[in-house]
């Protein structure tokens, strides 16, 4: 009995609710072991819509549907809008990851090894792995909040100006 709540415990599996919000802190290490740090709040609803808001050190827009990716660089004010075919689906890499070590899970997704950590409710805290670029991204998310229901796509749209330059990858 002793050995199944430990285990319980140290393994405890990856809650991920219809959606949550958090606040994130993002380091991209380059090969060169220069840092950028960035700073911002998330938005996730089931099943891969998001939107990224990014404050510091530049303010930027990511949002996506699952079908279409906007990036809103309010510094550059520019828009830059690409259609997925290979998207992110964070419901599909959590569903599939593993147990490692504790609150440690790992995931491989289209050729890709992420290593995702847990609080001890199970929740969402931390993502990281190696970009396309060969960079290696951390994802820190605090005042996690999860909810059982949908957020409003409505507020996960990117907002912008209609005078910024749009462009269509």
């Amino acid at each position: 009995m002793i050995f199944l709540i430990i285990n319980t415990l140290l393994y405890s599996k990856i809650n991920l609710p219809k959606s949550f919000s958090a606040e994130f802190k993002q380091t991209v290490t380059t090969d060169k072991s220069k840092k950028i740090i960035y700073i911002g709040d998330i938005m996730f609803s089931s099943p891969s819509n998001f939107k990224w808001s990014y404050i510091n050190p530049t303010q930027k827009e990511v949002c996506s549907d699952g079908r279409e990716l906007l990036v809103v660089d309010h510094d550059l004010e520019q828009v830059s809008a690409y259609i997925i075919d290979n998207g992110l689906d964070l419901t599909r890499i959590l569903k599939e990851a593993k147990p490692h070590h504790k609150m440690v899970y790992l995931a491989k997704y289209r050729g890709k090894s992420y290593t995702i950590g847990l609080n001890r409710r199970g929740e969402l805290h931390s993502i990281a792995y190696r970009d396309d670029l060969d960079n290696i991204v951390s994802i820190i998310f605090s005042s996690i909040k999860y909810s059982n229901s949908l957020i409003k796509s409505t507020k996960l749209k990117c907002n912008y100006p209609a005078d910024y330059d749009y462009i269509t990858q």
